[in-house]
């Protein structure tokens, strides 16, 4: 039976029938379409649910291609047959009674029926259905009743689930849901999303496309997310084992960190550094009497403070190294905060200890007033005294460092794929990208394919840190690894997979949304020329201020100054401030913060200089602090909405209306007082009361147009929008200055 067919029996729309047979999982692409002899029945409890009162035999015969039997019919035939039959005068009757015989035998009918039809269900034997199988229930009133008191909502609508791989086109959500690609495309249309038959949809909108045609939509996991949840599964106990601590040094600038780490190296690593000073982060193995530990020695300067953070969260403990002479350093409070961050355990190495009147008490001191109390004061911080110059206490301080690792019971499992961070990458001349990873679980070979951030590659050589090439890497261990096709960022992800294929789709998709975040418009930082411009209404205005100065006393003196400015609007938020010259980590921190930056008695660096022509930042240097609080104090007060302040121009008499055929409504004036300029702002006044405001679209002198009327001469004036215009009106034109409020 046609759909449209069905349709106009139950006297629905064949459109709306369609979509209710889709609904129900019946493959249909049209009206026209025909509907299943085993599905009709499903079709028809769904219409008896929204109609009741619809005739369901009278459907049920015409699907099966009957000629409906009327009552009346049925008795003139029975009579018929019985008068035939009846017996003659004298004679027996016969036994024969075709009345009951005609009704047994739709009823053993029935019966086997409904065994085939349980047994097909069972499973046990394979049963064809015909229509008179399906269309011959013997009592169709009872049955209808029983089918809408057991339906349900649930069973009514089912619910399927389809599994798909997001985002997909509508092409293929169609050939999931089993519906037609125009269907799918009219639902989005009804939520107001115009899409092509091939056009990639989000989650979001194909769930709920998906919905309206009773299905449940499951995201399967990307190549990606498959490729990570390898790393991520659980480790057996039994295939744990102890792991070398990765110890991380840290601390203020020329305290002594490197030195400290090139005397248990026995290298001479602070002789390649600029100036004697770290300038990357580098990773380091040695061997002590009891086992084994990694080394990781990040800059101390503050223009590294992001890749100090990333030391910190790849470390298991930290060595706070602090010079006896110096004593506690603006950097080895920031250098606390990255440890305390990474909730990673603090271990103090006071070092220069052999310097002459030293006092390491000071120091002890200065500790416990950041809440790092020593042990021998009675704290829980483990404290060392160290020389980086004659090796004392350097025994001690690697007992201590292994010491501490035993109580974190550090393990990992080298029997798995390896799992780690990349610590920092370069471009060698003769080697192409190198990456220097710190493997963290699991065990790195010669010949992996690995994926570090969005590059991948095979692994062609790995070399530790003593430049021997090794064949293997296990966790804890640091190695330089060659083979890849780019240069990651230093504290980037790495991992090993097993499908070179695999990495490049991953790689791809992982470019493809770099891409996707450059191109999009970033937030501009204001300048304090613009700062007028960005105010929003109704909004409490904020100026955000870096203040960078020579000495501490510079700084609080700006500071104290600049805190002065107050106002009820607008409020002035110093987000940092420092000692030393303007750094990029400064210029990326107003960029990011959509703040000025202010130096006194500083310059910028050149990478600063750099960074803040990129990203656009507002850095002004001064020499005498009132001027810098001058200019701050201006640019507040372009912050504040100006006072809007009428200026009288000119009074103009309408003495009579004139009605031209170009121009328009026309007031013949005279201009009492003033000069009365084209398009100046104007009321009209009648009767002392302002019945206009709005501005002179046109002015005459006789038959020509002019830009100004000057006072004692007539003029013909047209009104913008307004023409309800009488004679002894007056109009009041005049200029609206603006006055910048002061605070």
């Amino acid at each position: 039976m046609k759909i449209s067919e069905l349709a106009k029996k139950a006297k629905i729309a064949p459109k709306m029938l369609l979509v209710q047979v889709v609904k129900l999982g019946i493959p249909a692409k049209s009206a026209q379409s025909p509907i299943p002899q085993k599905d009709l029945d499903k079709v028809l409890k769904m219409l008896v649910k929204k109609k009741p009162s619809l005739d369901i035999d009278e459907i049920k015969r015409i699907a099966a291609k009957e000629k409906p039997v009327k009552e009346k019919v049925v008795k003139k035939k029975a009579a018929a047959a019985t008068k035939e039959k009846k017996p003659a005068k004298g004679l027996p009757a016969k036994r024969t009674q075709p009345k009951e015989k005609a009704k047994k035998t739709p009823a053993k009918a029935t019966k086997k029926i409904k065994e085939k039809v349980s047994k097909a269900k069972e499973g046990k034997t394979a049963v064809k259905s015909t229509t008179e199988d399906i269309l011959q229930p013997t009592k169709p009133q009872e049955s209808l009743e029983g089918a809408e008191k057991k339906i349900t909502p649930e069973e009514s609508k089912p619910q399927k689930t389809i599994q798909v791989k997001l985002p997909i086109s509508v092409k293929d959500l169609a050939d999931k849901i089993s519906v037609g690609p125009s269907l799918v495309i009219k639902t989005l249309m009804g939520m107001n999303i115009f899409a092509t038959i091939n056009q990639l949809i989000a989650e979001k909108e194909a769930a709920a496309v998906a919905k309206e045609f009773d299905y449940n939509l499951q995201r399967l996991p990307t190549i990606e997310e498959e490729a990570v949840a390898v790393h991520e599964e659980d480790d057996k106990k039994e295939d744990l084992s102890h792991r070398p601590p990765v110890v991380t040094f840290m601390g203020h600038v020329d305290h002594g960190k490197t030195s400290l780490l090139d005397h248990i190296r026995k290298s001479k690593v602070t002789d390649q550094e600029t100036g004697g000073i770290t300038q990357h982060i580098g990773a380091y193995e040695v061997s002590a009497a009891k086992g084994s530990i990694t080394f990781l020695d990040t800059p101390g300067h503050e223009a590294f403070t992001a890749m100090r953070a990333r030391g910190a969260n790849a470390t298991d403990l930290v060595v706070l190294v602090v010079a006896a002479d110096d004593g506690i350093m603006p950097q080895t409070v920031e250098a606390i905060d990255h440890a305390r961050a990474a909730d990673v355990p603090i271990l103090i190495a006071i070092n220069k200890i052999d310097k002459q009147n030293v006092d390491i008490d000071r120091v002890k001191k200065q500790l416990s007033e950041i809440d790092l109390m020593a042990e021998d004061w009675g704290g829980t911080t483990i404290t060392v005294n160290v020389s980086a110059k004659t090796g004392e206490g350097i025994d001690k301080l690697l007992e201590m460092i292994l010491l501490e690792s035993e109580m974190l019971e550090l393990k990992a499992n080298p029997k798995r794929p390896a799992k780690g961070i990349v610590v920092e990458a370069h471009v060698s001349k003769g080697g192409g990208p190198v990456a220097t990873v710190l493997v963290q679980n699991g065990t790195l070979l010669q010949g992996d394919i690995v994926i570090a951030g969005a590059h991948y590659g095979k692994v062609r050589a790995l070399i530790d840190d003593h430049i021997h090439r090794v064949k293997e890497a296990p966790p804890s261990k640091p190695v330089e690894i060659l083979g890849l096709n780019g240069i990651p960022q230093a504290g980037d992800t790495f991992i090993a997979v097993s499908d070179e294929k695999k990495a490049k789709e991953i790689c791809d998709v992982r470019l493809r949304k770099i891409k996707d975040e450059e191109a999009l418009p970033t937030a501009r930082p204001i300048t304090l020329e613009e700062i007028y411009s960005e105010v929003q209404k109704g909004k409490l205005q904020e100026l955000k201020v870096i203040l960078k100065a020579d000495v501490r006393g510079s700084l609080e003196a700006i500071t104290d100054s600049l805190s002065k400015i107050t106002s009820k609007n607008i409020t002035l938020n110093v987000i940092h401030k420092g000692i030393g010259e303007i750094n990029e980590s400064d210029i990326l921190l107003a960029a990011a913060s959509n703040a000025i930056v202010i130096g006194f008695h500083v310059r910028k660096t050149p990478e600063a200089d750099a960074a803040a022509k990129k990203e656009h930042v507002d850095t002004r240097l001064y020499n005498i602090i009132y001027e810098a609080v001058s200019d701050v104090r201006a640019a507040m007060e372009g912050l504040l909405e100006p006072d809007l302040k009428e200026v009288f121009a000119a009074k103009v008499l309408i003495k009579q209306v004139l009605k031209l055929s170009k121009a328009g409504i026309i007031a013949g004036s005279t201009v009492q007082k003033g000069k009365v300029v084209r398009n100046m702002e104007c009321r009209l006044i009648r009767d002392g009361e302002e019945v206009y405001k709005g501005r002179v679209s046109s002015l005459k002198r006789f038959k020509d147009d002019v830009k100004e009327v000057a006072e004692g001469y007539e003029c013909g004036i047209g009104l913008e929008n307004f023409k309800d215009i009488k004679a002894g009106d007056v109009i009041q034109c005049f200029t609206i200055e603006r006055i910048a409020r002061r605070l």
